[in-house]
């Protein structure tokens, strides 16, 4: 199971690389905040969709949960905006190394202290490898 998840992530990390090679020119042609609004109207539209065929009808109200998980709802939007504005000036692959430098850097501390409600699993010598490797492939990538 959790292979096919490692799958699913992965391909997942291909998607993003997608929106943001049709970002960059969206944002240019239309504006950039049009651009990452018309990524998020679509994607609203699609996951009410799936919501009205897929999404238990009992679960708990979404405006009964603490305010700070609705977080996302802030962080989402901000992600898009640099993807879109960052993508067309310093191209595709450096905008996510450096996205997958910071996710990577900043779940490692989230880990670390069990932030956020998650399981604490403590940084060791090998995950700080994994994020001096991808650094290092950030400034590989641009020097080329």
């Amino acid at each position: 199971m959790q292979l096919i998840f490692l799958f699913l992530v992965i391909a997942g990390g291909m998607g993003l690389s997608v929106e943001a090679g049709l970002l960059g020119p969206l944002g240019q042609q239309v504006g950039d905040l049009w651009a990452t609004f018309s990524i998020f109207g679509v994607g609203a539209a699609l996951t009410f969709l799936l919501m009205l065929f897929f999404s238990p009808r009992n679960s708990p109200s979404f405006f009964a949960q603490p305010g700070w998980q609705l977080l996302g709802g802030i962080l989402g939007p901000g992600y898009v905006v640099i993807l879109t504005l960052a993508t067309p000036v310093i191209g595709i692959a450096m905008t996510m190394i450096g996205i997958l430098a910071g996710q990577v850097f900043k779940s490692l501390v989230i880990d670390h202290f069990g932030l956020l409600g998650t399981p604490h699993r403590r940084i060791d010598g090998k995950r700080i490898i994994a994020l001096v490797f991808i650094v290092i492939a950030l400034a590989l990538v641009a020097r080329g």
